[in-house]
């Protein structure tokens, strides 16, 4: 790991903090949505639902996009996109206008884990692997920014201007975080992608600019890339139409690409797992996470019906959802390190498998025993630890699993299961009858559950092997 490595870890992260950051920022706005646009607490969360709305198509046309036009472009548009419809929404005067703008925010919110998290593994040496895993803490920061702006300006002002004033205050964050992208900081073009397009010149003065900005010398030319090159190999065209790159990319989605995935027993086994913890996990993650503000504003008096209009969060809610974030940061960092042990109970599987159920039981204990703000506060800060672990071995695990021939395939079919899922969400904790504070949140452990159990019957461990 060199100097442009290290600039390129925290400029990626900035897509995960945005993502989180956007994502708690919508939820946090939910009890203001209501009580402003007199909206009752179970339907104003189709407001989540815009968001993930939007979310799926960015994630798709990013993902098409980084393909045809090349990584630079999704990696700086994504985040101005997010920024300049996330600060528009703050102006909208009915909840309707506010839902439209939240699905063009999220159309660029959808595309930076996608590319950014494949961007960074494009330049990561294979010794530093676990920093894949560790790329997942800039996750809770963003949520940890967005609880304490949400504090500081929900908290103290009017419903009808806290929240306006809090979503211009993390858009402008944003548009910073673009221009430090933009401005201060030159990004080299993946040579991965570069040699994908046939452009070997091209990948070749990349790899000696990365080596000058690391202070480094290469020996590498294109005269010994060419010899390198298996020649039975069919040259791609030097430049492909934009007709072929997005044919190219839709059909990475047919049969052909999806039927290697399937190829042994084991691999197929594997593959058909990790997409069903994906789905699952994709449901029951937004069924608690997106909600958890509304939860805390009853302090655990599960008493919400379907007409009620949610409760304005105290500074107690707002100072609990803070520490929740909080504690969620160190979860991260025990992923990156509990990923590489060689305990026959940690490594990629068994991290997941245990933070998973861990995740499960406390969302259980949360519904349960949750009955006062002290009591949802420490199941709720156990329950991010747990699902920060979760998720930062789960975005490194997953493209380790798959050959390298069908591993954008794989990690496709992935995502779009998460996102489509995470849509559904929404909808059914707006719809399902009964208690809208203690049923969603049942479903989600029951959803986490089901994905631990997937996770113990994943066959391979991908711990200390090579990256194809």
């Amino acid at each position: 790991m060199g100097r442009y490595n290290w600039q390129l870890f925290v400029l990626c992260g900035f897509g995960w903090f945005a993502d989180n950051l956007w994502m708690q920022g919508v939820s946090l706005t939910l009890p203001s949505l209501s009580a402003e646009f007199g909206v009752s607490e179970k339907s104003v969360r189709y407001t989540t639902s815009a968001m993930f709305l939007g979310l799926c198509f960015g994630s798709f046309f990013w993902g098409i996009g980084s393909d045809i036009w090349g990584r630079r472009v999704a990696f700086n548009v994504t985040l101005l996109i997010t920024a300049v419809f996330g600060i528009s929404s703050a102006f909208a005067s009915s909840w309707g206008g506010v839902c439209v703008l939240y699905v063009a925010m999220g159309f660029g919110v959808g595309g930076n884990l996608p590319v950014d998290g494949a961007l960074f593994l494009e330049f990561l040496p294979d010794a530093s692997s676990s920093l894949l895993t560790l790329l997942s803490v800039w996750w809770p920061l963003g949520q940890l920014c967005s609880s304490l702006f949400a504090w500081y300006f929900i908290a103290n002002s009017p419903a009808d201007q806290g929240w306006r004033h809090f979503i211009i205050a993390i858009g402008i964050l944003t548009f910073v975080m673009f221009g430090v992208r933009y401005l201060a900081f030159y990004l080299f073009e993946s040579p991965k992608f570069l040699l994908s397009r046939g452009r070997q010149a091209e990948a070749v003065a990349v790899v000696h600019g990365i080596a000058y900005r690391n202070n480094r010398k290469t020996w590498l030319t294109e005269e010994i890339l060419d010899a390198v090159v298996d020649d039975s190999t069919p040259r791609l065209p030097r430049r492909l139409s934009t007709t072929n790159l997005l044919n190219d990319k839709i059909a990475s989605f047919s049969g052909d690409r999806i039927r290697p995935l399937f190829k042994s027993h084991k691999l197929g086994l594997a593959t058909g797992l990790i997409w069903f913890c994906w789905a699952t996990i994709g449901m029951g993650y937004p069924l608690f996470n997106a909600f958890l503000p509304q939860y805390f504003s009853h302090g655990g008096n599960h008493s919400a019906g379907d007409d009620s209009l949610a409760s304005e969060l105290t500074s107690e809610a707002y100072r609990n959802y803070a520490i929740t974030s909080i504690v969620g940061v160190p979860g991260c960092l025990l992923a990156a390190y509990a990923v590489d042990m060689k305990s026959p109970f940690l490594g990629r599987r068994g991290t997941l498998a245990i933070s998973t159920l861990v995740s499960a039981v406390f969302l259980f204990l949360f519904v349960q025993y949750g009955t006062t703000p002290g009591s949802q506060l420490f199941f709720s800060c156990v329950e991010a630890f747990s699902q920060n672990i979760m998720y930062g071995v789960l975005y490194a695990f997953t493209p380790e699993i798959f050959p390298a021939p069908v591993r954008g395939a794989g990690t496709g079919v992935a995502s779009f299961l998460n996102r489509a899922t995470g849509l559904v969400a929404p909808i059914l904790a707006a719809t399902i009858p009964g208690d809208g504070t203690t049923t969603p949140v049942y479903l989600s452990a029951v959803l986490i559950l089901a994905a631990f159990m997937g996770m113990c019957l994943i066959p391979i461990e991908t711990r200390g092997r090579q990256r194809l």
